[in-house]
């Protein structure tokens, strides 16, 4: 968390609020989230830039500058972009890690509670080779259920870990791989290639289904996750599995399986639904 849902909310939110405004001032707080950039290099390099653009890449927000370099920000389990007017309250602002000033007086600050995200500062070729070693995007055109299909067929491992490996597919994390198999009726422990072409085209609708609604409801909040002006985001409320454990399946009443066995992370299915 976040995951492709709430990282899209953001970049979205900062391409509409940032683009065209001249980065006038940096200041480093926590130095070690810094990747790619010491402190003194990334002031040096980023002053005077103007922001083009900000978009999405799996699970990381990148912020494409007039002089060719990127900010790319993975925030991984606590970590946020926020928009500050002045309007925001202090503690929206506590465990700010670095922060950006801006021409038109506003400040664009990356909090990160428990410093587990990064911040780097990607040249061109620098942000190729990141680009090139992620798979494909779930809701490129271009990812078809016979792309998918193909993805399944070369792997032995449990359906749900591919998933989430961000080298076969961008983006997806824990809470969206529950609620894509569920939606699929597929069990998250089945190897991949066991998965035939009717599977595959049922699990990308699922997966391309939960994205999209997840996304209109600006993402899924629990503890952390703040959306660019400090909302919570709303898709919590839709969820069928995950976070959901011993509770009843909203398809066929039987009580929803709560594991971790396969991945070491919290798995939530129904035994009945799912095969």
């Amino acid at each position: 968390m976040p995951e492709l849902p709430e990282t899209e909310t953001i970049a979205r939110d900062l391409d509409r609020a940032l683009s065209g405004v001249m980065i006038v001032g940096v200041t480093v707080h926590k130095a070690d989230v810094l990747r790619d950039a010491t402190a003194a290099s990334l002031s040096r390099r980023v002053l005077g830039a103007r922001i083009e653009r900000s978009f999405r890449r799996a699970k990381a927000v990148a912020i494409a500058l007039d002089i060719g370099d990127r900010i790319v920000i993975q925030p991984r389990f606590t970590g946020a972009l926020l928009i500050d007017d002045g309007t925001l309250p202090p503690e929206a602002l506590r465990y700010v890690t670095v922060s950006f000033a801006l021409d038109d007086g506003r400040t664009l600050a990356y909090r990160d509670i428990r410093r587990l995200g990064t911040l780097s500062l990607m040249t061109p070729l620098r942000f190729a080779k990141f680009d090139a070693a992620l798979g494909p995007e779930p809701l490129d055109p271009a990812f078809t259920a016979q792309h998918l299909s193909g993805i399944l067929r070369d792997s032995r491992q449990a359906v749900k870990k591919l998933l989430m490996d961000q080298r076969r597919l961008a983006g997806v994390g824990n809470i969206y791989a529950n609620e894509a198999l569920w939606r699929a009726g597929i069990d998250p422990s089945r190897p991949a290639r066991s998965i035939d072409r009717e599977g595959a085209r049922a699990l990308h609708a699922g997966i391309t289904s939960v994205l999209r609604e997840a996304i209109e409801a600006r993402g899924t909040s629990f503890r952390d996750y703040r959306d660019a002006s400090g909302a919570r985001g709303g898709f919590s409320t839709q969820l069928a599995v995950y976070g959901r454990g011993g509770l009843p399946c909203l398809s066929c009443g039987a009580t929803l399986v709560d594991t971790s066995a396969i991945d070491g992370r919290t798995t939530v299915f129904c035994a009945w639904c799912q095969r």
